[in-house]
């Protein structure tokens, strides 16, 4: 009997522990080849924002209603991976630029103190566009400074709390979407990472499972199944894509 529980308990762990890093996992591969081959052309940083947004709403919707503890250090995880991809991301199109272009800011006073003149030039054409990390940071700390307060002000009606898990959820289902539009627009997956994209896929199987079996909110398991629906169709477009560049996934840029 105690043998039994101590195997139960290892694995718990395990998943646990693989709750934890797994979401992150995926994106080290594509990491690396924007880094080796420094062109970050291939990969859509709305990946980035639909994940950066889903978690923040997640880590939200856990002071409304509490979830477990590694999922809830999963988003925490999640969103440093995701600012360190944005990170090279930024760098990368900077060094690769031949002709300096016009720098493209979320506001007008970088490096000042953010006053209510500051986005008297914001240009929403180039919204999560940007050419300095600083940009990227200061979008996410208003909408996490608006998103607390109105968590704080409405966390006792359970309606607006269930609306913020689901709008998490929905928003982390669907950060597979641009990079499906970026390739069916490209018509090509040139510069995407396919084993990322495997890495997703079972992830997501895992991810899913594990919700089912841990009876979490409801709003997880659906998003699971989403997010599985949009991997599988990914994975559609390299089969497809691929074959028509002689049946080898590309990896360069787009």
């Amino acid at each position: 009997m105690e043998f039994e529980l101590s195997v139960v308990s290892f694995i718990s762990l395990v998943s646990q522990l693989a709750m934890v890093f797994g979401g992150v996992v995926p994106y080290i591969p594509q990491y690396n080849e924007i880094r080796r081959t420094g062109n970050a052309d291939g990969f859509s940083l709305y990946v980035c924002l639909a994940l950066l947004v889903a978690n923040i709403l997640r880590i939200l919707f856990w002071f409304g209603k509490p979830f477990e503890t590694p999922l809830l250090i999963q988003s925490i995880l999640m969103n440093a991976a995701m600012l360190m991809m944005i990170h090279l991301c930024v760098r990368v199109k900077a060094k690769s630029e031949i002709i300096k272009k016009k720098d493209k800011t979320f506001t007008d006073d970088q490096g000042k103190q953010l006053t209510k003149h500051s986005f008297r030039d914001f240009d929403r054409a180039h919204f999560w566009d940007w050419s300095d990390f600083q940009s990227y940071v200061e979008c996410l700390l208003i909408f996490s400074i608006v998103g607390g307060f109105m968590m704080y002000q409405f966390a006792r009606f359970s309606v607006f709390v269930e609306t913020v898990g689901f709008m998490a959820v929905f928003t982390e289902a669907m950060l597979g979407v641009p990079q499906f539009l970026r390739n069916y627009k490209n018509r090509s997956v040139r510069g995407m990472n396919a084993t990322m994209i495997i890495m997703w896929t079972c992830g997501d199987v895992f991810k899913t499972t594990y919700f089912v079996l841990r009876n979490a909110p409801v709003q997880f398991t659906i998003c699971g199944c989403l997010q599985i629906g949009v991997d599988l169709a990914i994975l559609g477009q390299i089969w497809l894509y691929g074959n028509g560049a002689g049946g080898v996934v590309p990896r360069t840029h787009s």
